[in-house]
């Protein structure tokens, strides 16, 4: 495909919207705020006061057990309660409706300092089994099921001790939605999953990451943050629970492959949010969906971070380099041997 050379939109036809692509931009003078650089990681494995770790004590004064794997309980401070009710109120042009859900929170092991780019591939297929479980559990209940990571200070994790969320709710999300429309939309004009169909037409391509045997690993051609990434199965999977054994396994993997790429690229842990989207729960089998992850990481280099102020907040999205690029630099970054804690502490 033939691109413009200069500024130019992309369409993005999952999220349903444009991108403005700059490339080059990053070469503008920056005296603006720069992200403190973090080398080493030097947590320790067990940390006495961290409200995470096995045995401690929370805020709210529930003890933790002392867990020896992965760890679920219901979040302390959940953004949501099942006992929200179904009020509506509207007058004019205001409207609102209460929300009802629940929010738990995942600790990926034990160990304070183990985080998923680190830990054992029996370790990490351990956290996608309690992905499936805790998706197939509170999708019994809620329309919505949203697994995700704030890993890092720079992307507000409230604990360095390596850990996800899970909120579900009653409503569809706006971003949620827009996706269920998208491939909803494709699948009835042309009988096939638009996420498959990127997957086809991308192997091979300039934008490809990691290109595992069941999981395909690119930087989408509408990315938004500068080293976006997409995660997408090669066959069939609307949700997580659907994933069988080869998939479960691979996505072990291909994205602890993916993870140690952006710690390689400025030679420093990448600081990311990543997310879970798959086929709401609404008692359909979700054959237009395919389940998938989005890792967006905000550092346009290794101190300075893309921030999405004035055009990009009033306007429409834009980014600083091309997704080609981005991906090249990504397979470039080629990761370092992770020395692989052991099991125990």
């Amino acid at each position: 495909m033939t691109l413009p050379l200069g500024p130019h939109r992309r369409y993005d036809p999952l999220g349903d919207r444009w991108v403005l692509v700059s490339a080059g931009r990053t070469k503008r003078p920056w005296q603006g705020s720069k992200e403190r650089r973090v080398v080493t990681d030097d947590r320790p494995a067990f940390d006495p006061d961290c409200y995470l770790c096995p045995g401690n004590t929370r805020v709210s004064g529930e003890q933790n057990p002392q867990y020896d794997s992965t760890y679920v309980f219901t979040n302390d401070f959940a953004a949501l309660r099942p006992d929200a009710g179904d009020e509506v109120h509207a007058e004019g042009l205001l409207r609102a409706e209460s929300q009802s859900g629940t929010c738990r929170v995942i600790c990926f092991s034990p160990r304070h300092d183990l985080t998923l780019t680190r830990m054992e591939p029996a370790g990490v297929r351990k956290v996608i089994e309690m992905w499936a479980e805790q998706t197939a559990d509170l999708g019994a209940d809620w329309r919505w099921v949203q697994i995700f990571e704030n890993r890092g200070a720079a992307m507000g994790a409230s604990n360095p001790h390596p850990h996800g969320q899970i909120w579900s709710g009653a409503a569809l999300p706006e971003f949620a939605a827009r996706e269920d429309a998208s491939q909803r939309r494709h699948h009835v004009d042309h009988g096939r999953r638009l996420l498959l169909d990127m997957v086809e037409q991308e192997l091979g391509g300039e934008r490809v990451v990691e290109d595992g045997e069941e999981w395909l690993a690119l930087v989408p051609f509408w990315a938004v943050w500068p080293f976006e990434t997409l995660l997408v199965p090669k066959r069939p999977a609307a949700r997580i629970p659907d994933l069988d054994d080869a998939q479960r396994t691979g996505l072990a993997h291909t994205m602890q492959r993916l993870m140690r790429r952006y710690d390689a690229l400025f030679e420093q842990p990448m600081p990311f949010s990543m997310g879970w989207h798959q086929a709401p729960f609404d008692g359909e089998p979700g054959e237009a969906w395919q389940v998938h992850a989005h890792f967006a990481p905000p550092l346009l280099e290794a101190t300075k971070r893309k921030f999405m102020v004035g055009y990009e907040l009033m306007s429409e999205p834009q980014r600083d380099i091309s997704a080609e690029e981005a991906a090249e630099r990504l397979r470039a970054a080629v990761p370092e041997d992770v020395a692989h804690a052991t099991a125990t502490a």
